[in-house]
């Protein structure tokens, strides 16, 4: 059952790294820095005073620019291009001493968690932002903190519940995901320029 637990945590971290990587990177430091949980693989790194002060100190910023509208989907924008590439190397890293194949799949599924998770995050974002009151903003950024270090401690702690979230969510993602898109299409097609 050691496998089940490490391929659920690697998952799982890889999708909350997707919604908070610095969030997820200072829970994993921390609980195992404090000997709450032994991480699997590679991942043992990650209680390093160093690594857990950079984590905690990017994650300050990032709870900070989630805050204020507009300034969040630029944040969100520039982490599509960290969040992925970090959620699959978390994956990665806590399964890099099982079997080969099992790794390489970790990795993959890793990485399409954390862009699914990320892709989400940035879409309830953009359409929040046109809500003209910050409140939303706050709340949902909240709410999003609050997921990525409950999923993270899951993660860790309670592999069969985290394992039937990444289920759920990812049920949820395939059926929002098209909706979103026609969405997105719909708003491009009114402001593209008219052809005189």
């Amino acid at each position: 059952m050691e496998w089940f637990s490490t391929l659920s945590l690697a998952l799982g971290t890889a999708w909350t790294s997707g919604i908070n990587l610095y969030a997820t990177v200072a829970v994993l430091g921390l609980l195992q820095r404090f000997g709450a949980t032994k991480l699997p693989g590679g991942l043992d790194v990650l209680d390093n005073w160093w690594i857990i002060g950079v984590a905690a100190f990017l994650y300050a910023i990032e709870f900070f620019a989630d805050k204020i509208p507009y300034v969040d989907s630029v944040w969100d924008a520039v982490h599509t291009f960290i969040r992925i590439p970090a959620g699959a190397v978390v994956a990665y890293a806590a399964t890099n001493q099982m079997d080969a194949g099992v790794a390489t799949v970790a990795t993959l599924l890793g990485g399409g968690l954390a862009f699914s998770s990320h892709g989400t995050k940035a879409a309830v974002r953009a359409g929040v932002n046109l809500s003209p009151e910050p409140v939303s903003n706050w709340i949902l950024s909240i709410v999003e903190d609050i997921i990525a270090f409950v999923g993270t401690i899951l993660a860790v702690f309670a592999p069969i519940l985290i394992a039937i979230v990444l289920v759920i969510f990812t049920i949820f993602f395939f059926w929002f995901a098209p909706k979103i898109f026609r969405a997105f299409r719909r708003l491009f097609r009114v402001f593209r320029p008219q052809k005189v």
